[in-house]
């Protein structure tokens, strides 16, 4: 078993500069490694696209991607990919809420624009791999390339990697897998970066004015009733595709509270919402997953013992995921959980080795 990055020669490598510092990070140390680096830009959302609810979005991600260039001796190039961006991600985002569910936009954007986009400018250019600021490590293992989890378990991004397929991660470096964010700040300190100290994005890269203005702004919304678990209504909805199962925050209720998202009647239009944190509705033991897909290139037969990842952030729980009858997969917790949220990623691990992904699907339980 060998971490994949040490592939001995050296090697012409792209770096995805996002303007913040850990891609900036990445870019200095495989320069000092003597790879030759240039650094790209994706224009994701630029122009009519680059707004959210009606506001300008800040366009500083440019300007201190090209900045970290000029300082490290590298060139800087930008690639547009607004409308690959937009039919391929906005559009599932937008339509994943109006179905319903919560979509999972960095999934989508990794796999199907960001790495998908840069591998092939590679291709053009004649460079040989792409490396990006993503907390993860890649080890190569028996001739496969396997995801681990970073060595900072609290910025760990692997689970927003789970889409890439083995063809990908051949291409691909991780340069900050095996360092904390604590020590990726202190890097750029002392190499006088000067995104150094420039504070992490904490929202979704298209969205600078809250979700519910985007949504708003995007998406027609049919206000109707919220019904407690006891069949009251005890107030009014601004649309559905506004609240996700188990949110508290946002539900305008007059009287007792704090209320949680429970489900939702499509039919009727009617927000279900319950004042109770243990509500058997809230707590789910087993769903099922669609979209299966498993990087590391070995699916199970039948069924495996492992853990589950259910949303970013949220600690790995054990579980059996199963093959059914029908090729569905189901999997099975070893204990209740709350606020199992349709359309996000539930990523599977065995330890810290990242298996395979799908997406939590729409199901009678959630309705």
């Amino acid at each position: 078993m060998v971490v994949a990055q040490q592939r001995g020669r050296k090697q012409k490598i792209i770096v995805a500069l996002s303007g913040g510092v850990d891609s900036a990070v990445a870019a200095q140390l495989l320069k000092e490694e003597g790879h030759e680096v240039i650094g790209v830009y994706l224009e994701l959302w630029p122009g009519d696209y680059y707004r959210s609810g009606g506001q300008e979005a800040k366009k500083e991600p440019w300007s201190d991607a090209q900045a970290v260039c000029r300082q490290l001796g590298i060139p800087f190039y930008a690639l547009n990919c607004a409308q690959e961006f937009k039919r391929r991600v906005v559009n599932y985002f937008l339509a994943t809420y109006a179905s319903g569910a919560t979509p999972n936009p960095c999934v989508v954007c990794n796999k199907q624009v960001k790495f998908r986009r840069l591998i092939r400018y590679a291709n053009q250019i004649g460079f040989d791999a792409v490396a990006s600021g993503h907390y993860a490590r890649l080890i190569k293992d028996s001739g496969r390339y396997e995801l681990w989890r970073a060595k900072d378990k609290a910025k760990d991004q692997s689970y927003f990697l789970y889409q890439l397929s083995q063809a990908d991660l051949a291409r691909l470096y991780f340069p900050l897998g095996n360092l904390t964010k604590n020590e990726v700040r202190d890097l750029a300190r002392n190499y006088h970066l000067p995104v150094a100290n420039k504070k992490d994005s904490q929202e979704v890269c298209f969205i600078n004015n809250g979700l519910s203005n985007f949504l708003k702004h995007y998406l027609p919304l049919t206000p109707g009733p919220i019904v407690d678990s006891a069949g009251h209504q005890i107030g009014e909805h601004e649309g559905l595709p506004l609240y996700t199962i188990g949110q508290r925050r946002g539900i305008k209720v007059g009287g007792s509270g704090p209320y949680y998202v429970r489900g939702y009647d499509f039919l009727s239009n009617t927000l279900l919402v319950t004042s109770n944190i243990d509500d058997p509705q809230l707590l789910t033991n087993n769903f099922f997953i669609s979209q299966l897909f498993w990087s590391s290139g070995r699916r199970p037969r039948r069924s495996v013992d492992c853990q589950v990842v259910i949303r970013y952030h949220h600690q790995p729980l054990d579980c059996r995921l199963t093959r059914g009858a029908q090729g569905e997969w189901r999997v099975e917790l070893a204990r209740p959980e709350h606020s199992v949220t349709p359309g996000q990623s539930a990523v599977f691990y065995e330890g810290d080795k990242l298996l395979g992904g799908g997406v939590i699907a729409l199901s009678d339980s959630f309705c």
